[in-house]
């Protein structure tokens, strides 16, 4: 009884159908995976439908990208309604945030003598929402860069030439939302961050976890966000961030995976959630 709590799809930034990724979770042997594609929750319920034909359990999420202080901070939402008004017109606003944004990293490259099609780039992230790794994969098509890395690394990287910052939304914004719609809010890969001054401000603006077990912690990380989570009263989650073949992070799916007792630690806070806000309706 194992699970993946960070996958990616084709509805954001992923190259595999929602479908396809349940079809590798069972073929994997995990039992749960967790949804969490960037800004939409739109792969959830294509996925829920094949998992449970499969019998893989889906566990809804969804990443939502901040800024603070000049840093790029990733917010995962757990169990979160996924009719929730609110949420639905974030995760709208911050996907016409991610359009504005392309055009500006194409008229960036255009001015270093790199121009792309739009049309092609879009082609590329198909019905999801188009993000850096769709430039990168046009990148390497139009024969810029030998590897996606390189894409991100001289081009598409914070501070590079190409690089355009989100609109600005604060962690404080995304956990509140994510808590109004009845979900579990997480940080992601704090060790990624090297910002631990920070959660403090976010567990005190409603932060219930941190994504303790990744693919790119240490030991030693790993470790220390353990003890970071016990101090602070926060459940602990894992999952491999994984994009598709083309931009894993620890391999293929199934190579990197957490004991099932997180999926149940998280469903549980969920529940609790779920009853306050049952409250806060009927009141």
């Amino acid at each position: 009884m194992e699970a993946d709590l960070h996958i990616h799809t084709m509805a954001s930034d992923g190259t595999n159908s929602p479908e396809e990724v349940v079809d590798l979770a069972k073929k994997a042997g995990l039992a749960a995976i967790g949804i969490t594609d960037h800004d939409t929750v739109d792969g959830i319920a294509p996925a829920l439908a094949r998992g449970m034909r499969l019998g893989v359990e889906v566990v809804p999420g969804v990443e939502i990208n901040t800024e603070w202080e000049g840093l790029e901070i990733h917010i995962l939402g757990y169990c979160c309604h996924l009719d929730d008004g609110p949420l639905l017109q974030l995760l709208k606003e911050l996907r016409q945030g991610r359009a504005r944004r392309l055009e500006r990293m194409l008229e960036r490259l255009r001015e270093v003598g790199l121009p792309l099609s739009r049309e092609r780039v879009l082609e590329i992230g198909g019905p999801g929402a188009v993000g850096r790794p769709h430039v990168a994969r046009a990148m390497l098509e139009a024969g810029y860069v030998s590897s996606i890395r390189e894409a991100f690394e001289r081009f598409l990287g914070t501070g590079r030439v190409a690089y355009v910052g989100r609109d600005k939304l604060s962690p404080d914004q995304a956990i509140q939302k994510i808590l109004h719609s009845g979900g579990v809010p997480v940080l992601a890969h704090p060790g990624l961050l090297e910002r631990d001054d920070l959660i403090r401000g976010m567990v005190d603006s409603g932060l219930m976890g941190l994504e303790v077990y990744y693919p790119q912690h240490s030991q030693v990380q790993t470790k220390h966000y353990l003890e970071l989570a016990r101090l602070h009263g926060l459940l602990v989650t894992g999952g491999s961030d994984w994009h598709g073949a083309a931009f894993n992070r620890s391999g293929s799916l199934g190579e990197f995976r957490v004991q099932y007792e997180l999926v149940q630690v998280l469903k549980k806070a969920a529940r609790s959630l779920e009853n306050t806000r049952n409250l806060r309706l009927e009141s």
